[in-house]
């Protein structure tokens, strides 16, 4: 808040002007449209005096487009410059409250304002016009005249600082526009920051200037609405005065005039109480008149007319010294303001680069320090990782310590294992090969044995007929001894086994060659049967050598966990075996040999010293019947055992006789 004296107050007083009265004084309040002021002034004072302090304390020198407004009586009053403060019809207050605001409006604001106060106050009066809805904006330039606004007010748009929700307490559009679309504040901020952002770079006053040269092309913009009527009972048209003339506007419409007046065209205006008069340069056009509601509006709409007149020619002709001085300065400001502006960019642009380079460079400093820490933490873990693989490189020097010894054991069990697979492949060969000699000797054998029962059957058919030819010779025999021996005819006849056929003359009967035949063929039989019996042992003792070898083998595969062929070695064994005849079974089984052979001669002696075919000495074992007294000893020991068979040895001689 300033405060301000008269100009001779703030001089050094002598003593004798401090003895004199001090002038009366009185307060006033200066609203601007950012900031509030008071000053002191003096009773004598003119509005034009303290319009004069006002703008000294703004450190404005373009006055001509402002005033000093207030308010009486409901309706808005501009202070006249040539009449004292208080003999003017102000409000009755203390401190006496003016608004300082821009009365008139320029026609190009680039060209005519020239300070960079000038447009301040403008951009601020204009916005809050807007806001306000005294000027009319559609939304779309209200959303872009927001963008430059905010540009003004924030500078550059950064997306680090301005974070959402930046633009909360700003008010920037209309309310109006608020209730025309349905969205919400974050919606509208989002609107306004994505042009906002398009406007990096510009400087304050830049944005300020561009919000102006939007806002000047608006239709209701730097106009000054007054009622007015065509009759003195009516209020039906609007009359605007700005900058270019004087238009009238029905009185629903702001935006495109009914007439206009252009200053250039417009040749007197006068005022007489409550009647305006509008005269155009042309003689011929019509006069136009229109009646106020006030004497007081129509006093202002005068005023207003005047002044933008006035304004109007000043722009048409030469330049002032004053203004080009202000202009030659204001060009050099913009100069200065350009290059340091430039000169901020570049350092602004140094700086962001600086900055980014810091960034980058901490960026890289905690990527390094990350590597760094990671490659301490891999340094840590590759060395717990070397310690650990240098024990299990240990473990593993063990283990293959260890699995070299196994596979030297395994190669040594496997050359085992090769030789014993040799070995039992040679000796499966070989058993192979007994077995299949085994069974060709026991085909060989059961065809021998068939071939000998075919025999023992003819030879059994043989003896039944030598049999049969004994008995005949026997009743021959007797025929002949009863007619030769009729004395012995009284005595009983004999039987085959008597004893008393050894007393007979061994030279006296002599067989025949049939009985001769029989004889041999007996001894014959015997001795083969005898041979036969030999080789079956023979036979079942090599059979037995191989089952005791076969089984060593099936032992020794057992324990070295091999398959064994033998199985079908024995088996193919027990089957040459179970095809032989029972008595061959009988020798296997080492159980004695009953061969049921009748005599071939009878117990009496027999002469064949002449018909013996064998020349041989053989021993035979044949079966005989004991004479009385050895039947009566045997049937003595054989108690309880049952029968029981002799076996005696029978010698041939040189002779060929045959003794029992």
């Amino acid at each position: 808040m300033i405060w301000c004296g008269c100009p001779h107050q703030l001089k050094n007083m002598s003593i004798r002007g401090l003895k004199k009265k001090q002038p009366k004084t009185f307060k006033v309040r200066i609203i601007t449209v950012d900031a509030e002021m008071e000053f002191s002034c003096e009773m004598k004072w003119k509005g034009k005096d303290l319009f004069d302090l006002v703008c000294r304390a703004l450190g404005l020198r373009e006055t001509w487009f402002f005033g000093l407004q207030y308010t009486i009586k409901g309706m808005c009053t501009w202070l006249k410059m040539d009449k004292k403060v208080l003999d003017q019809e102000i409000p009755k207050e203390d401190p006496i409250s003016f608004h300082f605001l821009a009365k008139f409006y320029p026609e190009k604001v680039e060209e005519e304002l020239l300070q960079e106060i000038t447009q301040h106050l403008f951009f601020l009066q204009v916005k809050k016009q807007i806001l306000d809805e005294e000027i009319y904006c559609s939304p779309e330039a209200t959303v872009l005249l927001a963008s430059y606004a905010v540009q003004a007010k924030y500078g550059d748009y950064d997306p680090n600082f301005h974070e959402p929700g930046f633009l909360a307490h700003d008010e920037l559009l209309p309310k109006r526009v608020l209730r025309q679309y349905q969205l919400t504040a974050e919606m509208w901020e989002e609107k306004i920051t994505a042009w906002y952002a398009e406007h990096r770079g510009i400087a304050r006053d830049e944005a300020e200037m561009n919000y102006l040269k939007i806002a000047q092309d608006l239709e209701m913009y730097g106009v000054n609405y007054f009622p007015i009527a065509q009759n003195k009972n009516h209020t039906d048209l609007l009359l605007g005065v700005d900058a270019k003339g004087i238009h009238i506007y029905s009185i629903n419409n702001r935006f495109s005039p009914n007439k206009s007046f252009e200053w250039s065209s417009i040749r007197n205006i006068s005022c007489s109480e409550k009647e305006l008069t509008i005269k155009p340069l042309d003689k011929k056009a019509e006069v136009f008149k229109f009646f106020s509601s006030q004497l007081k509006v129509n006093k202002l709409i005068f005023q207003l007319c005047i002044g933008n007149h006035d304004l109007f020619m000043r722009r048409r002709k030469v330049d002032s010294i004053e203004i080009q001085q202000m202009k030659a300065q204001a060009r050099e400001e913009k100069a200065r303001k350009k290059m340091e502006n430039q000169r901020l960019a570049r350092e602004k642009q140094l700086r962001e680069e600086a900055e980014r380079a810091k960034e980058e460079l901490e960026r890289r400093l905690f990527q390094l320090e990350d590597e760094a820490r990671q490659a301490n933490e891999a340094l840590l873990r590759s060395q717990e990782a070397a310690e650990l693989l240098a024990e299990k490189a240990q473990i593993a020097e063990e283990e293959a310590k260890l699995l070299a010894q196994n596979a030297a054991e395994a190669e040594q069990e496997r050359q085992r294992l090769e030789i014993t697979a040799l070995k039992s492949k040679e000796e499966k060969r070989l058993m192979e090969q007994k077995m299949r000699e085994a069974e060709l000797i026991a085909v060989k054998l059961v065809k021998e044995s068939d071939r000998r029962a075919k025999e023992a059957e003819h030879l059994k058919q043989d003896l039944h007929e030598a049999r049969e030819a004994e008995r005949k010779a026997k009743q021959k025999l007797l025929d002949i001894t009863r007619l030769n021996y009729p004395h012995m005819a009284k005595y009983p006849q004999y039987s085959p086994g008597d004893s008393r056929d050894a007393n007979f003359d061994r030279g006296s009967i002599k067989l025949d060659l049939k009985d001769i035949d029989l004889k041999r063929l007996s001894f014959e039989i015997e001795r083969e049967r005898l041979d036969y019996l030999e080789n079956s042992r023979k036979f079942e003792d090599r059979l037995k050598e191989l089952k005791n070898e076969i089984h060593a083998l099936k032992l020794e595969e057992k324990q070295a966990g091999l398959y064994s062929p033998w199985n079908e070695v024995l088996g193919s064994l027990d089957r040459s075996l179970g095809s032989a005849p029972s008595w061959m079974k009988t020798l296997e089984t080492g159980e004695a040999v009953d061969v049921n052979l009748q005599r071939p001669f009878p117990a009496y002696l027999l002469n064949t010293a002449s018909s013996w075919p064998c020349t041989n000495k053989i021993q035979h074992m044949v079966p005989v019947e004991k004479s009385s007294s050895q039947a009566n000893s045997l049937a003595a020991n054989s108690v309880g055992t049952g029968t029981r068979k002799q076996i005696i040895k029978v010698q041939q001689h040189d002779s060929d006789v045959i003794y029992i």
